[in-house]
């Protein structure tokens, strides 16, 4: 399987010098070139990208907003940032990139961000086939397992209010506590009961019986409030609310 890659830039000769690199690379296929966002974001909705490698500096809507709007996306693609500047590199992963290489391009640090790629690729391919295997027992209890001053304790599913990622960690949040599990969001996704626990956003996974209100954001986008200690809000992207609304019927 090879990764289908976009590669946007504003500059022509970044785009051919990226380009070349990654023909060098086995395992992906760039499909396609943009000079912009608003050309990317046409070029995206039309083909299911694998990986995206975006610019920073561009003119207009720049790669860093590229990402973000790429996250409200139901699948988005995977999103590596390749910049000449290393000081955006907190805000790169504030919307979820997976990797943040600096210009001049090092090949060998190129690699391993593919690498990276196709890794969580094969992963999330190999969850989908676990768990459409014919025959297979799974043992589900209403516990799940987390970190409290030291200790492992064993968290009820009605007593999880909802599930975060946090720099690259993902914790329960209950009334009072903020727990720190070892369990991805996807693991977390299969294993809690589908019909209480909604997706609201790429990092967020909450328990639609703590929900105590909807808030309308931005463009299309909303807050959720918590019945926690803090009154928590919960973002709810523009894709989930859509489907949360359709659920809901408002």
């Amino acid at each position: 399987m090879k990764l289908k890659a976009l590669i946007v830039d504003d500059e022509y000769p970044a785009r051919q010098e990226l380009r070349y690199a990654l023909g060098k690379i086995d395992n992906i296929e760039i499909v396609g070139e943009a000079a912009n966002a608003q050309e990317a974001l046409k070029l995206i909705k039309a083909l299911d990208y694998s990986v995206l490698f975006i610019d920073i500096s561009m003119p207009g809507m720049n790669g860093l907003e590229l990402g973000a709007a790429i996250q409200e996306m139901e699948r988005p693609p995977y999103v590596i940032f390749v910049t000449a500047y290393d000081e955006y590199a907190l805000k790169a992963f504030e919307v979820n990139a997976i990797d943040y290489i600096l210009k001049p391009i090092d090949e060998k640090r190129l690699l391993q961000a593919v690498n990276k790629v196709f890794k969580a690729t094969q992963e999330g391919a190999s969850d989908e086939r676990s768990a459409g295997s014919a025959g297979q027992t799974v043992i589900k209890i209403d516990r799940l397992p987390a970190e409290k001053n030291g200790k492992t304790v064993l968290v009820k599913e009605k007593d999880i209010v909802y599930a975060f990622t946090e720099q690259d960690a993902v914790y329960l949040k209950t009334y009072a506590d903020k727990l720190h599990t070892n369990f991805t969001l996807k693991e977390l996704e299969s294993r809690l009961n589908p019909n209480i626990f909604f997706r609201t956003h790429r990092c967020c996974l909450v328990n639609m019986h703590k929900v105590k209100e909807i808030i309308p954001f931005f463009n299309g986008t909303y807050t959720l409030v918590v019945d926690d200690k803090e009154h928590s809000e919960v973002p709810l992207s523009r894709a989930q609310a859509k489907k949360l609304r359709k659920i809901l019927g408002f």
